[in-house]
């Protein structure tokens, strides 16, 4: 969909996209108090049950964002949103620690910047 701005992971036998969207930015920001928050908040998790509860519902969230727009899209065939469940049932703490990655590199493509020059004559090399 956006591939430039998303990673792809596999739970259970099914391939999500996860894709940080400004609704997806707004609920990280509700919970954590913004994207620079995340990662410290990640790290800090009290015990290893909550840090796989903060990860699963990364994952949730992440994931859910291309389904939504897909369902916005083609109203009349609406695809179900992925579930804390179903992640959870589907998958190994082994693919929460892939997943980890796959977060932190979703995140890193939803927030930067492409940053091009333009040709300026006074910065060109003379011909």
């Amino acid at each position: 969909m956006y591939d430039e701005y998303t990673t792809t992971i596999k739970v259970g036998d099914k391939d999500y996209e996860l894709l940080l969207t400004t609704r997806a930015t707004k609920e990280i920001a509700g919970r954590y108090g913004g994207l620079e928050n995340l990662g410290e908040k990640l790290m800090k998790a009290e015990n290893f049950e909550m840090a796989i509860g903060e990860i699963v519902w990364l994952i949730t969230l992440l994931a859910n964002q291309s389904i939504l727009i897909y369902n916005l899209k083609h109203k009349e065939e609406p695809k179900d949103l992925l579930t804390e469940e179903e992640v959870e049932l589907l998958t190994s703490p082994l693919d929460l620690a892939g997943y980890k990655d796959a977060i932190t590199d979703a995140l890193f493509k939803g927030t930067k910047r492409n940053v091009e020059s333009e040709p300026d004559s006074k910065n060109a090399p003379a011909g």
